[in-house]
C-alpha cells in the first residue's frame, strides 16, 4: 500500500512508517504491461531521470 511509484520500466508501492518515512523495498518492483507487449503504451521519463551512483540491492548485494 502507500504511494505508487511509475516509470517506463518498472513500478513499485511505496509504504510509510508510522513517523511518515517512505519505504521504498525494490523487491516489489515489477515490469509494467508495455514492457512486455508493444501494443500497451507507456510514458517515457525526461532522459535526465537516471541514478549516477550505484544502488546495491538484491540477495547478492549485502
Amino acid at each position: 500500500g502507500g504511494r505508487y511509484l511509475y516509470d517506463s520500466v518498472k513500478g513499485a508501492d511505496l509504504g510509510t512508517t508510522a513517523d511518515g518515512l517512505v519505504v521504498v523495498d525494490l523487491n516489489f518492483l515489477y515490469a509494467p504491461s508495455c514492457a512486455h507487449d508493444p501494443r500497451w503504451t507507456c510514458p517515457l521519463p525526461p532522459s535526465g531521470n537516471v541514478l549516477t551512483v550505484p544502488v546495491p540491492v538484491g540477495e547478492r548485494a549485502g
